[in-house]
């Protein structure tokens, strides 16, 4: 059973863990306590079968929401996490009054992008070289409409 709920404080230490296994160029406990603090962003962590698997954190601003930062434990892909998160993300930013969702993802990452295009996200741009080694960051939308968010 997949939970989400809002990330704490007491969540950082394994937050950070799955952070630092899933990015060469991790956030630090300071970029997730702001997040944790900030009066725009909505951090949360999804609990499976009680631990943190995955975390998922999306700022909302007037009518345009941004996935800033997601990862899931790599011991807990492919059982629904991202999709369960995504979901959440795709609520969310509706609750809160957005049209259009963001993110951006870097363009190795076939598995992520396949999972964002299977929830109606399009790709709009390329940021050149923006990751490390050269990796450029793939641009991506879903223009989101209260009917269709749970469609997926």
């Amino acid at each position: 059973m997949i939970r989400i709920r809002p990330m704490a404080e007491s969540d950082l230490d394994l937050v950070l863990r799955i952070e630092q296994t899933c990015f060469p160029r991790a956030w630090t406990r300071a970029h997730f306590h702001a997040e944790i603090g900030s009066e725009r962003a909505t951090p949360v962590v999804a609990e499976l079968d009680g631990r943190v698997a995955g975390y998922l954190c999306l700022t909302v601003l007037l009518d345009e929401a941004e996935i800033l930062d997601l990862a899931v434990d790599p011991a807990c892909r492919r059982s629904g996490i991202g999709a369960a998160l995504l979901v959440w993300a795709c609520d969310e930013a509706v609750r809160q009054g957005a049209t259009l969702l963001r993110l951006e993802v870097r363009a190795t990452s076939a598995p992520a992008i396949a999972l964002y295009e299977r929830f109606g996200f399009v790709r709009n741009g390329v940021r050149k070289a923006y990751y490390e080694q050269g990796v450029d960051a793939l641009l991506m939308d879903k223009n989101l409409v209260e009917e269709d968010v749970n469609a997926v």
